[in-house]
């Protein structure tokens, strides 16, 4: 190969890059274009709901100069986990943008949308086969999961290769492995597939793993020995040191990076400086899988909401919380269960401190526990069946809490300080994670749904 180049606009549709950047990308002609749209970095909200984190004018206005990019350039643009989660509501909403788009520039192209969402029919009988195993650490998989969660399959690049091969000019992708967007087509056309997967794997998150990290775009060129990679932006560098490091990131081992047809190995990656800006890396190499497997990412709601935020700066207070939420705590109980009488038991909801300031990010691991700190914040977390149920909960909270009883003062105190009026936030529906499994499928398209549009005058 003369090298095969790939460009990744950003870390995530909507998160943006600068205009300049993307226009150095297009001088260099790259022969496809690919950005992520989607993680489980945020959480679990986005794959319960259906929402995406990002707004629509954001990831409009990133579609759009990427769709322009591509028409210029005549190269496939591929999008995947649509919509944050990937859901089939997601790759649609980005679809109605792209025919947005399309009218409003006069562009035209084919574009293929491919679905992640499982049948919980499928899974149950994958499920009874003995075929989902769980992978570390996985949730608890109780027998209603299947119903009771929103449930997605990460591709690989078969799916893409497949949609590829039929003509697809733009593909808008559900749940897939951020490093197959940018793998699949150097790997079709002939490219080392150790390099090729390592590459993407350095491109996934844009300009994240330059110095210093931005939202903004990068490209690697694949050779049949090495790949160079460097950010699109004149302004910004890449080094050795941050392109090795980059395969610690959301890997629990750096040199072993797992993908659903196999291992990316990068234990005897090099990695070298071409000049201030580029990095040289090569020695990398792909071990198929013995058998192949799609990762499988599920969330269900937990329940609704409510949240109370406030600041304590008293050492009276400070030094004897723990005592005095514990006291809280089997009011708290007591109460609910006068008021609510057969509509909650104690199992239904939950009455969560988390005190910034003390133990608030590292909890029990904490190394400087024994610190009496001066101010802390409290954020006070109610969870409920309902928002009514959470809401009128939280009121009782957040008025006990305020008159702590502290031994040190006579009569009535106010323990902490509230900034809004009033001080109950409902947070809505809350979602957890009730999956992180893998599935051995029949083979790798069996789980995903493609179709195709003509979009465009």
């Amino acid at each position: 190969m003369s090298g095969f180049r790939v460009m990744a606009g950003n870390g995530c549709i909507g998160s943006g890059f600068k205009l300049d950047s993307l226009r150095r990308g297009v001088s260099l002609k790259p022969h496809v274009i690919a950005c992520d749209a989607g993680s489980t970095d945020s959480g679990p909200a986005s794959l319960g709901s259906g929402t995406p984190k990002l707004s629509k004018e954001a990831c409009k206005r990133d579609l759009r100069w990427l769709l322009k990019a591509r028409d210029t350039l005549g190269v496939p643009l591929i999008i995947g986990s649509c919509g944050t989660s990937g859901r089939d509501v997601g790759v649609e909403w980005m679809l109605q943008m792209a025919k947005e788009v399309a009218a409003e520039e006069h562009l035209k192209f084919r574009v293929a949308t491919i679905k992640s969402d499982q049948d919980p029919s499928y899974l149950k009988r994958r499920h009874a086969e003995g075929r989902i195993h769980a992978l570390n650490p996985a949730p608890p998989l109780s027998e209603d999961v299947w119903d009771n969660s929103h449930v997605v399959g990460m591709m690989g690049t078969e799916p893409l290769e497949a949609a590829l091969l039929q003509g697809a000019e733009v593909i808008l992708a559900g749940r897939a492995s951020d490093s197959a967007l940018f793998s699949v087509l150097p790997i079709m056309r002939g490219a080392d597939a150790g390099l090729s997967w390592h590459a993407a794997k350095t491109l996934e998150c844009g300009a994240a793993c330059a110095f210093v990290p931005a939202a903004d775009g990068m490209i690697a060129t694949i050779y049949d020995s090495w790949f160079d990679i460097e950010p699109l932006d004149l302004g910004a560098r890449c080094t050795p040191r941050g392109i090795a490091a980059h395969t610690l990131y959301e890997n629990a081992n750096p040199f072993l990076l797992t993908e659903p047809s196999g291992v990316i190995n990068t234990e005897h990656a090099r990695y070298e400086a071409v000049d201030y800006r580029s990095v040289r890396v090569s020695g990398s190499r792909f071990v198929p899988a013995s058998r192949y497997s799609i990762k499988l990412e599920g969330a269900r709601c937990n329940g609704y909401q409510t949240v109370v935020m406030g600041g304590i700066r008293d050492p009276h207070i400070i030094g004897q919380l723990g005592k005095l939420l514990s006291q809280a705590n089997v009011y708290f109980a007591a109460r609910i269960a006068e008021l609510f009488e057969g509509k909650l038991r104690s199992s239904d909801y939950d009455i969560h401190y988390r005190l910034y300031g003390r133990d608030g990010v590292l909890g029990s691991v904490e190394p400087r526990h024994d610190e009496v700190p001066w101010e802390i914040g409290v954020l006070i977390t109610v969870t409920a069946p309902t928002q009514d149920l959470a809401t009128k909960i939280a009121t009782m909270v957040s008025h006990v809490s305020a008159h702590l009883p502290v031994p040190e003062y006579e009569g009535i105190i106010s323990s902490i300080a509230y900034p809004f009026s009033p001080p109950e936030i409902e947070r809505g529906a809350s979602y957890r994670f009730s999956l992180n499994h893998v599935v051995f499928p029949d083979n790798p398209l069996e789980m995903f749904r493609t179709d195709f549009f003509e979009v465009g005058s």
